[in-house]
């Protein structure tokens, strides 16, 4: 995809530096963040989806505790976070409710989507706010998140939200116009790169950490993001939040920032990751109606066409989709655990409540979710 094609963009996930969003330390800058969440209603208007990752609610939070430098501990941390988080979801809150929109505050660590339920469980409420034409704002729960479980900076958050969400653009704003051949500040002569491919070997060299002292991330956390965006086939561009419009310009194609190119198409790249990443944990049979169905429509897989039920596995983990004969030709990450999916494995949709109790996902394994072998 090149920049040409961003008009063909149906979901994009945008994310804000800390520096922009508080103005450098000094509180949220109110005026910028109107003008963000007024291109953003623009691209609502066209029915792209848009999600929010915001960073700042540290940096907010040190703004209105009057501490000058970032703490260090994670308990100061997380207080600050906790005190920074209101501020953001009310400004964004009010700025959305301008343009008739509803915005979602939505909170994750690193293991809501290392979890492969918990994977499940944000995919499915995130598509679902989509669905209803809100804008999550998501933001790391740096509340509660420990070393081990965060995500070290809203770059790579955003990221794996774009992944998550299956979008087809990632945009990060920030205080820098994009990548440069070098560090401006120390190599006068370092010059913009317009465009670049996320394989290009010369990225780590280019990229360099963060300065201000308010975000975990630096170019280098962006260059990373980039790569982990592309996993699923999604394109990024790193341009200054700065610039009037900057939203609208990128979506229109315009060279701003820089844009990173996949090396793989969307489809390609998440075969790639349900195929050779996560490990097998069961297996569904399925009869002759359901294999015809998922090969030649590219339906889901409904619990009416599953005969036998293996394994030990869990909601959200990687099962095989045999034929009669043993013989695999999908795989797919799993909407129910084994001991239901045993329960409702030939059983209509109509009839899952009444068995299990609750009435959940209609299909065993959503087509979004599966790939054929």
């Amino acid at each position: 995809m090149g920049r040409n094609d961003f008009a063909k963009v149906k979901r994009v996930v945008i994310k804000i530096g800390s520096t922009l969003l508080t103005k450098g330390g000094l509180g949220l800058d109110k005026a910028a963040i109107t003008a963000w969440v007024q291109q953003m209603a623009g691209l609502r208007q066209q029915s792209i989806d848009v999600v929010l990752v915001s960073s700042g609610s540290v940096a907010e939070g040190m703004s209105r505790l009057g501490l000058k430098v970032r703490p260090k501990t994670l308990h100061e941390l997380q207080a600050a976070a906790s005190v920074g988080q209101m501020g953001l979801v009310r400004v964004f809150d009010d700025n959305f409710q301008q343009h008739g929109l509803h915005a979602a505050q939505v909170l994750l660590t690193h293991d809501d989507l290392s979890n492969r339920q918990r994977y499940l469980n944000a995919r499915s409420t995130l598509l679902t706010l989509l669905k209803f034409g809100v804008v999550p704002v998501i933001n790391e729960n740096d509340a509660v998140a420990t070393e081990e479980i965060r995500f070290g900076d809203n770059d790579t958050l955003a990221a794996l939200v774009a992944n998550l969400v299956e979008a087809d653009l990632l945009i990060i704003l920030t205080d820098q116009k994009g990548l440069y051949t070098g560090d401006p500040s120390v190599y006068p002569d370092a010059k913009l790169i317009p465009e670049i491919s996320v394989n290009d070997d010369r990225l780590e060299k280019m990229a360099g950490d963060s300065r201000s002292g308010l975000g975990r991330g630096g170019m280098s956390t962006k260059v990373r993001a980039a790569r982990l965006a592309a996993r699923s086939g999604a394109a990024t561009v790193i341009a200054a939040g700065a610039v009037a419009d900057v939203i609208t310009t990128v979506m229109a194609g315009v060279e701003l920032g820089t844009y990173f190119v996949p090396d793989v198409e969307p489809l390609l790249a998440r075969k790639r990751w349900l195929a050779g990443q996560l490990q097998v944990k069961g297996q569904l049979t399925l009869d002759a109606g359901a294999v015809k169905v998922l090969k030649s429509d590219g339906k889901s897989l409904l619990a009416v066409g599953v005969k036998a039920v293996s394994g030990q596995f869990e909601r959200g983990e990687l099962v095989s989709c045999l034929d009669e004969q043993g013989i695999e030709i999908a795989r797919g990450l799993i909407n129910y655990g084994k001991t239901d999916a045993q329960l409702i494995a030939g059983k209509s949709s109509a009839e899952f409540e009444k068995i299990l109790g609750y009435a959940d996902d209609s299909e065993m394994i959503h087509r979004d979710n599966m790939v054929l072998i």
